[in-house]
């Protein structure tokens, strides 16, 4: 068979980018290594820049954002004892959308289905063939049988641990990577949030963060060991322990349940150069890794997915190749500063084994700087509602 753009992954950014082509009349088949219902088992995060929320308007699939979704106008900073907000409205007139990664693949799925479009999930031995010619094609398993789809274009959305990027010649591509010497124990709770607002948390134990999924639904976070197991936190252990890391005045109104979901997270920070090889493009987690201090991870996938949207909505339209062959220089420009401000704010809220007291002590001054600073909230603003397009 043939269609014009094979999108290997089917998470909430190949879906997304998937529902964007539709619109614009250009064909995709979506291949995915897992099932639909493994797809949205996954726990992941759920605050959503600017710039999602308007790809999703753009998408058609906001309905249910708008009705469920909390909008966010700031955060809390926990340290030494005290708490302060950033007021995003304030310092960028913009906000974030509180509304789980899960909602938003279960919505990009139900307009998938709306539109008929060819979604293959359970595929094996996906291998691209001929990235780097003029005629591209997609091999895979799938029912058990061998199929091959011809294409114009491969959009690679298949996650870190997928066969998009490590189709690239490892002539062209280099790889960037920090790996962090700590992880995130979280705990998924059916409590109502400790605060209206999420709370980041700097304390003598180790981070802390307050979040959630809605107004019945928690998710909480420490700070632990990369050998450290769940196994080894009971609820009550956890609930303990997180209430010693964040601000008393948090603590004393957090209400604990048994937790639904607990797992450890590790962290790094992951880049892949370039972001296109001849007529396959990286978007997502193919392409790079932030650790999840400052939820980077959908939101940069979803610019990639805008700037590969824009650019082969140019190409079918005009036969103007100018949008695709700056792809991955565009991408890359953004990527790289989502990177700064995910390093950034991880330096500044966990500590690191071996951290001296002159380190603390600067830790220290730069949240209070922070917090004394409007300039400074400004910035991070900027940053946490995300960077223009």
């Amino acid at each position: 068979m043939r269609t014009q753009v094979v999108i290997v992954g089917g998470g909430p950014s190949g879906l997304l980018l998937g529902q964007l082509l539709h619109l614009a009349g250009i064909d995709a088949v979506i291949l995915e290594r897992k099932s639909r219902d493994y797809v949205l088992g996954r726990i992941r995060a759920g605050v959503l820049e600017r710039g999602l929320v308007d790809l999703m308007g753009q998408a058609g699939v906001d309905a249910r954002m708008k009705t469920e979704g909390f909008v966010h106008d700031g955060t809390l900073i926990g340290y030494d004892g005290e708490m302060f907000r950033v007021d995003f409205a304030h310092h960028t007139d913009a906000t974030v959308m509180v509304y789980g990664q899960t909602e938003v693949t279960r919505d990009l799925y139900d307009a998938r289905d709306a539109t008929g479009g060819d979604t293959r999930f359970e595929v094996e031995n996906v291998v691209i063939c001929d990235p780097d010619t003029d005629s591209p094609h997609v091999t895979f398993d799938h029912g058990g049988q061998s199929h091959r789809i011809d294409c114009d274009f491969v959009a690679g959305c298949d996650g870190f641990h997928g066969v998009s990027r490590k189709t690239i010649s490892d002539a062209v591509r280099t790889d960037f990577e920090k790996v962090y010497p700590f992880g995130w124990l979280g705990v998924l709770s059916e409590t109502p949030p400790v605060n209206d607002e999420l709370i980041y948390a700097n304390s003598a134990r180790g981070f802390a963060l307050c979040s959630m999924r809605n107004a019945q639904l928690s998710r909480y976070y420490i700070q632990c060991d990369t050998a450290d197991s769940p196994d080894n936190w009971s609820d009550d252990a956890f609930w303990d322990e997180l209430r010693r890391r964040i601000p008393e005045e948090a603590a004393e109104t957090l209400i604990t349940g048994p937790s639904i979901e607990k797992s450890i997270a590790p962290l790094r920070s992951f880049v892949t150069e370039p972001m296109r090889w001849g007529r396959l493009f990286l978007c997502g987690d193919a392409a790079h890794i932030v650790p999840p201090t400052g939820a980077k991870g959908l939101n940069t996938a979803a610019s990639d997915v805008h700037y590969l949207n824009q650019g082969l909505r140019q190409f079918y339209a005009d036969g103007d190749s100018h949008g695709i062959d700056t792809y991955s220089q565009k991408a890359l420009a953004r990527v790289w500063k989502t990177q700064r401000f995910s390093w950034w704010f991880s330096n500044l809220m966990h500590h690191y084994p071996g951290q001296t007291e002159f380190d603390k002590k600067m830790q220290l001054a730069e949240l209070a700087f922070l917090r004394d600073s409007p300039e400074a909230q400004a910035a991070m603003a900027l940053n946490y509602v995300g960077l223009p397009y």
